[in-house]
């Protein structure tokens, strides 16, 4: 065992260790690799993770081995750790979950061979209350992430409709992911439910390449849209995470021109990018995933999307959405949405 390594971050004194160790064995990327690429991508990282209860999947000895999820922050963590106490109903205890908000606790998770960071869609402090809503497209195979763009083109669609912006990122493993921004006042049963209509809607128009089931035997060569990541007590990783991949590979927010270029050209190489890679995006385009933190957008009414869409489906029956998902009652006061404007992507040097 190697002497451990003595840092200083931002006042804080840690101890890394073993940061020679090979995590991913077939490109030789080291935990010290790990550590240095959440130490540079921290500036636009731990903006998304700060507030937000966060489950580590740790891989202590690689990639190729065994993992765990560790929710509950360790005992042993620095008094400096900030930590926030959530109910488990499934485990009927008060779980102290880890808030990485700041650098020296994004080293510190780093140095715990956390490669994945699974963040919840809630804020500590309201956590009931998702800031987004998440369509996880998940290709079954032959298909890959060129069919996962068509499918997102199609989710960006209808949101687009009703004036709504989203956008979309890689897993990082083999889908696309689709985050609709809302940062107001909403519930998981209301986003779930929304969710899974648009799920099914989808499924409906586009039988032969989308599925809303979870069963894998129904999956072969389809996408399917996982609407049930809308859910207090799942997480979805983190824009900017590695994943425990052969390759260092990261969940990488894209542009949707970029999506459209993949599926015109059929390329799934254009929506994969590594840690180094990313590290160079984010010096030329900044975060294109900070309106996600920001930009405050109100879900339809499920009635009236329903409604709206079967104006424009040349089938006579439409689709009634409203009928397929459970409706959920709205504030009497209605405001008129302003489509949501695109929010200047600052240059940062990492």
């Amino acid at each position: 065992m190697s002497t451990p390594t003595i840092v200083e971050v931002q006042g804080h004194k840690l101890k890394l260790t073993n940061l020679e160790k090979v995590l991913y064995p077939v490109t030789g990327f080291t935990k010290g690799q790990v550590v240095d690429f959440y130490v540079r991508i921290a500036p636009v990282l731990v903006p998304h993770l700060a507030g937000r209860p966060l489950t580590m999947k740790r891989y202590p000895e690689g990639v190729d081995q065994e993992y765990f999820f560790e929710k509950n922050a360790p005992m042993h963590r620095p008094d400096w750790v900030k930590t926030a106490p959530v109910w488990s109903e499934s485990n009927h205890r008060t779980i102290n979950f880890i808030l990485a908000d700041d650098l020296a606790t994004l080293v510190w998770i780093a140095n715990l061979a956390s490669i994945e960071l699974h963040p919840s869609l809630s804020l500590a402090a309201d956590i009931a209350t998702p800031t987004t809503i998440v369509f996880d497209l998940d290709p079954g195979p032959p298909a890959n992430i060129v069919q996962c763009a068509q499918v997102g083109l199609w989710v960006r669609e209808i949101f687009d409709h009703f004036g709504l912006q989203s956008f979309p990122k890689t897993s990082g493993s083999k889908g696309l992911q689709i985050y609709v921004p809302l940062n107001a006042k909403t519930t998981y049963e209301q986003t779930k439910s929304f969710a899974h209509a648009i799920a099914r809607l989808l499924e409906q128009e586009h039988p032969d390449l989308v599925v809303s089931d979870m069963k894998k035997a129904v999956r072969t060569n389809k996408v399917l849209v996982d609407w049930s990541q809308n859910d207090q007590h799942k997480t979805t990783i983190s824009v900017y995470s590695l994943r425990a991949r052969e390759h260092p590979t990261v969940s990488t927010p894209v542009t949707w021109d970029e999506v459209e270029q993949a599926l015109k050209k059929k390329d799934a190489e254009r929506l994969l990018f590594e840690a180094q890679d990313v590290l160079a995006r984010v010096e030329k385009m900044g975060d294109l995933f900070e309106p996600v933190q920001k930009l405050k957008q109100k879900l339809p009414q499920l009635a009236g999307l329903g409604a709206e869409l079967e104006e424009e489906t040349e089938d006579d029956g439409g689709i009634n959405l409203a009928a397929q998902a459970e409706v959920r009652p709205r504030p009497k006061k209605e405001t008129t949405r302003a489509k949501g404007k695109s929010a200047a992507r600052k240059r940062r040097k990492l």
